[in-house]
C-alpha cells in the first residue's frame, strides 16, 4: 500500500532486513553493502553466509 507495488514492498522489506542486520551487528550498512556488491561476480552462492553482514568485518577480502 505504501510502497506503490507489491514488489516495491518486497524489494522494501529485503532492504529494512539487510539494514536492520546490519545496526544489530554493528556493521556500517553503506560499507558492508559497497564490499559485498563490489565482490558479487566472484562469490559462489552456496556459500551466502560468508556474506552476510554479521559474518563481515571491515578490510576482510
Amino acid at each position: 500500500m505504501f510502497m506503490g507495488s507489491v514488489g516495491g514492498g518486497k524489494a522494501a522489506a529485503i532492504a529494512y532486513t539487510l539494514r536492520e542486520t546490519c545496526r544489530l551487528n554493528n556493521v556500517a550498512p553503506e560499507a558492508w553493502l559497497t564490499w559485498d556488491l563490489q565482490r558479487l561476480p566472484d562469490r559462489k552462492i552456496n556459500r551466502i553466509d560468508e556474506r552476510m553482514p554479521g559474518n563481515w568485518k571491515p578490510g576482510k577480502t
